[in-house]
This record gives structure tokens, C-alpha cells and sequence, in this order.
């Protein structure tokens, strides 16, 4: 279960632990020193570059550690913990007028520890920046089990910490040392991506503490010195947040609408993305034609596909808000009049109120709908999270093209084109050693192309397992030195989610499948042609993790995760488990497996992951066919035949409904059957009423017509 996450990665990990507090998390870091082991932190696992999946301990921060600590309406901030969900977070603040501006496309399972490590920005990051913005603080443990923490410091408090003992003085010392030497500050400037480029996750981020008063003086971006602009994106390589001190803005204005323009190719929604940026929106999104198509296949995002007109080749979601009505509905006039006359965009809907989440919604599940593809090849994320100057972006996309082509290869393009950061997903077949090379030769090629446009090789995803053998090619030589001493000084023992931005194993390697993996075939009692097969039903899940959706944030799928908060009782956990287990070739009946049934049995069966799920996993199918070869094996239990028969049992009790319903709710008698029975005793057994439906509407169905 915890050995994936929404990449293509897998590597089982030594144990898995659920901390309640700062104080497991030092007793954890002493262990971890002790023992040499790595602590990997992990909240929604969605990352998408393997940055939770190892050989450590995974330290599962979502279950236990999900406070709200304070909220400051005056100040504009919240301290939180980090397994405190996004969506969750910004409900709590909408009585202030407040929120956590980051938005993430997982925002309903994304959680704040995740959001630093990976700087995750999300769909408004043109007007809201990324979470590196919104950090002012963090409470941690670093690996000498000390808590430290860092915050904004004004140059005299930066000079007074430079003389402070410890681990956490040495580190200032260090990075003042580093920071100093001209000709550091000569290669990180020549280096680092373009600082216009908003989107920028490669390495640790020395550019952002090198743009500060203690070295620029008066010319510097930033007014203090804050070590929070290096944490936000390490990746939980560094140290272990235990709290986080959020920036607050308010609310956007009343007004909103949505223009999802429609254009006959990508190429022209990025031409035509450059004139939507000169009307101020606060957000412009893409969605190819591929991604529109593989929305066709899920039930829900089906009934949220109503504004599209025609088969278009790209989407541009151009989203405008404004505090005057009237004012807002000119600027849309105004643009689509201007787009028109440039020859840029083919239809223009306007959409208000409760249909501008649909389309969210829509463009939400673009990374889950892909699974929907047919056949063996998937769109996978190897250069998903480049990204360059908006004003570069068609010429290296057109460079991109060429590269695709050279190699015989198609394309997924969509997201944040308004920062011009693309997730451009190739489509390879992980299970064929050619692919698995190719896999790694696309991803070298591209960062030499993103390199020629002085872009970030990672605009939100981050480096985890995936890029960090390229950062070397992105940065030089001398620059990746720099990040390495930063790893270093921070973890000396490394102990904090190695193999991670640095000393990664190669990027191809501990993948979800082995080279030559063929899936097994199983002689079903369901159809599944139409999803290629039992297992092509079980592998389209990718991890996404949309089935950690909360009661809060609203949604049916999985009701057994929102009852109990564990990942075992998600529909990805058993899709991974499906998957591990019935690929086993060293078993003689893949079926006949109790961990199976263990991860099945809290599914109940109520379908919501066949509409909800991005990816159409539909577990109530998989858990019926699962059950009925387990129990030509093993005998059905009394429970579940009880249920099966209920409707007969309910008849023989209305022969005496009166003593079936004394057994029903005598204290006695109850409990003893609910044990014996295999029923939660705090249940109640349904009682019977005194005479039955058809009995009662034979009795007066006809006075009920006459009325």
C-alpha cells in the first residue's frame, strides 16, 4: 500500500508509522540517527516523482496530525499541522473571508506538509504565486532531534543567529558562508532558471536566499531573510515540519466568470494564451483534445463536458473576476472581440455560478482521466512539470514537437499555460524494456531543451526520484556541489528521505513493472474486454488518491476512508494490493490470498469509485469477482449468507414479528446474536413492523385511489 504513490515508482518500505505528535517525530529522527534509516514524510501521496516511495520508514503525517493550531483574522495567517487537507483548511477560514490561496488540482486530499514540500502551486498561481510565497513560517525537527524555528529575520536578527550554538547556528553560518562568496553568487545567477519563470522547483532553492537584504542590500526581492523560501520545495529531505505559519489573503472579488475558448489546435490556444494574459484573468488553463476525449469515459466528469461545442483540439480556460458586474462582463467582451479579430479562438461560452466548478471539476481530473486511454501504453509523467517564459513557450513547445517526433511518440498537453508551465505527458508502455529506455532518453533530451530556454526542469512536482540525475545538466557542475553541501548540512547522517533530489538511483529504475512485465490473464465471471482484462481494470488506477476525499469536502467515494482515515480502506490500496498480489507468479491460486480479503472488506460495494474515480476503477466489480473464487475455497460466513437471505428471514419473522423483534432489541439476546453474527454491537438489528407492504396496500390501495 505505502510502497507507490501517484508515480510510476515502487519500492517497498521497512515499516510505516502513524506519529500523534512532535514528540514521536524526535523519538522517530533519534531512531532513524541510531539506526541509520530513512524517514520518508508522507501525507496524500500524490506525489508524482516518487518522492514518498523508498526503502525507509514512511511516516504517515495524515492520520493524527491534522490540526488547526490557530488562526490570527487580524494578522491574515494560520499555524496548522501538516496533515491538514487544503479544501479542508479553506472551509474552516470562510468565515473570515480568508484562505489559503494555493490551489492545488488535489485539493480535496492534498495536505499542507506535502503543499512545502513540493512548493505546489496550482491553478491560480499567476495572481497567488506558489506556497513558497505564502510560508512564513515553520516549526521542525532537524536530525540531531533538536526543534528548531525558521522564519522571516531582519539582518540584525540574521547577524545575531550567526553566532548562536548548535545545529541550528551552524546552519545560518553555513549558508551565510555559502552565500557570501562572489563566485557562488555569479553561478547561481547564471545557473538557476530565469527568475521570471513563477514555476520554479529544481534543486533546493539558493536563488530565492541569495534575492535577500544580507546580499543584495537595498536592490534584494525579498525584505528579510527567510530559510522557509529553501524548505518550501526540499522535499522532506532536510528536516521534518511538525507546523507550518500560513499567509492569509482575502477572498477574491463577488464576480466571476469562466471563458473556455475554444481553438482547432494546442499550438493555437498557446498563441492565443498570450493575448487572454494582456485582460488581467486569475487564471488560464489548457486542456487538449486528448484529455477532452478520455473525460468521455468517466460518469461523472461526462455531465461536466455540457459547455463544449463541436470536437475542438484545446481547451483555454480563461477564469475573470471583478467587483463590478458590469465592468467584468466588458473585459469579456472586449477580449473575445480582440481574439477574434487576431483570428485566435473558434468559440467563446460564458460560464457563471454553479458551472464554473464543473469545468474545475473537469480540468481537476485530467491527471486520472488519462488511465481511461485504451491499450497498454499510458501517459506517463517523466517531463510532465517543465516549465518556461510565457513568452518562449510556443517556440519550445515547437522544439518539443520536434523532439516527439524524432522518436515516433504522442503527446498529452495541459495545465497552467498561463505560466508557461505545461504537463506534457508522452505515451509509453512502462512494462517494455524499449519504452523504459525511452523513458529516460526523453527526459534527458528535454531538460537539455528546457536548459536552452533557461526554464525549471520542475515547476511544481518537484525532482524527488524522477529528475535528480538531471539537476547536474540543469544547474553545472558547481551549483549542484552547492546543493549537495545544503543536503549535508542539514542531514549529515542522512536519515531525511534519501535518494530524493540527490544521490537518486537511476530515474528508470524500481518502476511499477519490470521490463517484460505481462500482466496474467484469469478466467473471469465478469465481462471486463471492454477495460482489457481483470488487471487492465485494477492498473488503471495511478495513485491520484481522488478516493481520500473526506466527508467535508464532499463526494461518496470511499466512505469507509472517510470513516476511518486509512489508507488500507481506500480504493488505491486495493487496487495495489490487487495488483501486487494476483501478479504473483509464485502462487498457485492468486486468489486464495487473506490479504486480499482483508484490504476488500470494508469496500461496501456502493460503486461510488465507478463514477467518482477519475480512472473508473470500479472496486464493487473487482471485490464481487475477488469473493466468488475465494469462496470456492473457503466457506461463505454465516453473516453474509444471513444478508443474502434477509428478505426470507424478514418473512419467516412476520410469522411472529412480535417475538422476532423481542430477540432483535432485548439487550440480551441482541448482543448475543450481533457477536455470534459478526455485527458491530453498537448496530441495531432492524425490527419488523406489524404487518407487511403488501398486506398493507392490499388493505387499502383501493381507499388510497379513491382519495
Amino acid at each position: 500500500m505505502y510502497a507507490t504513490d501517484a508515480s510510476d515508482y515502487k519500492e517497498i518500505p521497512q515499516a510505516v508509522v502513524y506519529p500523534k505528535h512532535e514528540a514521536d517525530i524526535r523519538e522517530l529522527v533519534r531512531f532513524a540517527g541510531e539506526n541509520s534509516i530513512t524517514l520518508i514524510p508522507r501525507t496524500a501521496g500524490t506525489s508524482l516523482a516518487g518522492q514518498v516511495v523508498g526503502k525507509g520508514i514512511v511516516v504517515d503525517m495524515s492520520r493524527h496530525m491534522t490540526r488547526i493550531l490557530e488562526i490570527n483574522e487580524k494578522e491574515r495567517w494560520v499555524k496548522v499541522e501538516p496533515g491538514v487537507i487544503l479544501d479542508e483548511l479553506n472551509i474552516a477560514l470562510r468565515s473570515t473571508g480568508l484562505f489559503f490561496s494555493p490551489e492545488t488540482s488535489t485539493s480535496n486530499r492534498s495536505m499542507i506538509g506535502g503543499m512545502i514540500g513540493n512548493n505546489a502551486c496550482g491553478l491560480h498561481s499567476l495572481v497567488h504565486g506558489t506556497t513558497r510565497d505564502h510560508t512564513l513560517s515553520v516549526r521542525a525537527v532537524l536530525s540531531d532531534a533538536s526543534v528548531c524555528e525558521f522564519g522571516p529575520l531582519s539582518s540584525d536578527e540574521f547577524n545575531n543567529l550567526l553566532d548562536k550554538e548548535g545545529l541550528e547556528g551552524q546552519i545560518y553560518r553555513e549558508f551565510n558562508s555559502m552565500l557570501s562568496d562572489p563566485a557562488n553568487q555569479d553561478e547561481i545567477v547564471s545557473g538557476f532558471p530565469d527568475p521570471r519563470v513563477v514555476r520554479r522547483n529544481t534543486g533546493y532553492a539558493l536563488d530565492e536566499l541569495l534575492d535577500t537584504p544580507p546580499y543584495r542590500g537595498e536592490n534584494a526581492k525579498y525584505s528579510d531573510f527567510n530559510l522557509c523560501k529553501l524548505l518550501a520545495g526540499s522535499e522532506g529531505t532536510l528536516l521534518f515540519i511538525t507546523e507550518a505559519k500560513l499567509n492569509l489573503v482575502p477572498q477574491p472579488p463577488p464576480f466571476k466568470a469562466l471563458v473556455p475558448i475554444h481553438f482547432n489546435s494546442v499550438m493555437d490556444a498557446i498563441r492565443g494564451n498570450l493575448f487572454a494574459l494582456k485582460h488581467a484573468p486569475t487564471a488560464v488553463e489548457l486542456m487538449d483534445k486528448t484529455i477532452l476525449e478520455c473525460t468521455k469515459g468517466n460518469l461523472t466528469q461526462r455531465k461536466n463536458r455540457f459547455f463544449l461545442s463541436g470536437d475542438p483540439g484545446a481547451v483555454l480556460i480563461v477564469e475573470l473576476v471583478d467587483s463590478d458586474e458590469s465592468v467584468l462582463h466588458q473585459r469579456i467582451v472586449t477580449m473575445e472581440k480582440e481574439m477574434r479579430a487576431a483570428g485566435m479562438g473558434i468559440h467563446f461560452p460564458v460560464l457563471t455560478g454553479s458551472d464554473i466548478g464543473k469545468v474545475w471539476a473537469l480540468r481537476k481530473a485530467g491527471l486520472g482521466v488519462l488511465s481511461n486511454i485504451p491499450g497498454e501504453g499510458r501517459p506517463v509523467s517523466v517531463i510532465e512539470d517543465t516549465s518556461v517564459h510565457v513568452e518562449v513557450l510556443e517556440d519550445y513547445i515547437t522544439d518539443f514537437n520536434q523532439l516527439l517526433e524524432n522518436y515516433g511518440l504522442k503527446c498529452v498537453y495541459h495545465a497552467h499555460i498561463s505560466v508557461g508551465e505545461l504537463h506534457l505527458r508522452p505515451i509509453l508502455n512502462l512494462k517494455d524494456a524499449a519504452h523504459i529506455q525511452l523513458f529516460h532518453d526523453i527526459a534527458l533530451e528535454s531538460a537539455k531543451l528546457v536548459k536552452k530556454y533557461k526554464g525549471s526542469l520542475s515547476g511544481e512536482h518537484g525532482d524527488g526520484r524522477l529528475r535528480g540525475e538531471f539537476i547536474p545538466l540543469m544547474m553545472g557542475d558547481r551549483n549542484f556541489e552547492l546543493i549537495k553541501q545544503v543536503k549535508k548540512l542539514f542531514d549529515p547522517e542522512g536519515i531525511f528521505n534519501t535518494e530524493k533530489i540527490i544521490d537518486t538511483p537511476p530515474m528508470n529504475s524500481f518502476l511499477r513493472y519490470e521490463a517484460g512485465h505481462k500482466s496474467p490473464e484469469f478466467n473471469t465471471y465478469f465481462d471486463y474486454s471492454n477495460e482489457g482484462g481483470l488487471m487492465g481494470l485494477i492498473e488503471k488506477c495511478n495513485g491520484s488518491g481522488d478516493c481520500r476525499k473526506t466527508e467535508i469536502t464532499g463526494g461518496t467515494m470511499c466512505p469507509s476512508y472517510m470513516a476511518t482515515r486509512d489508507e488500507m480502506a481506500t480504493t488505491r490500496a486495493r487496487a495495489n494490493v490487487l495488483r501486487e498480489l494476483l501478479s504473483r507468479k509464485d502462487l498457485k491460486n492468486p486468489f486464495d490470498q487473506a490479504d486480499i480479503y482483508k484490504v476488500l472488506d470494508l469496500c461496501l460495494s456502493c460503486k461510488a469509485c465507478k463514477s467518482e474515480c477519475p480512472s473508473s476503477v470500479d472496486m464493487a466489480k473487482i471485490k464481487a469477482e475477488f469473493l466468488q473464487h475465494w469462496y470456492e475455497h473457503h466457506r461463505i460466513p454465516i453473516r453474509s449468507l444471513l444478508i443474502a437471505n434477509i428478505s426470507r428471514i424478514n418473512s419467516l419473522g412476520m410469522l411472529f414479528p412480535a417475538l422476532f423483534n423481542w430477540f432483535a432489541t432485548a439487550k440480551l439476546t441482541s448482543s448475543l446474536l450481533k457477536r455470534m453474527l459478526g455485527f458491530a454491537t453498537k448496530r441495531s438489528i432492524p425490527t419488523l413492523g406489524k404487518t407487511t407492504l403488501r398486506k398493507w396496500a392490499g388493505r387499502n390501495l383501493e381507499s388510497l385511489n379513491t382519495a
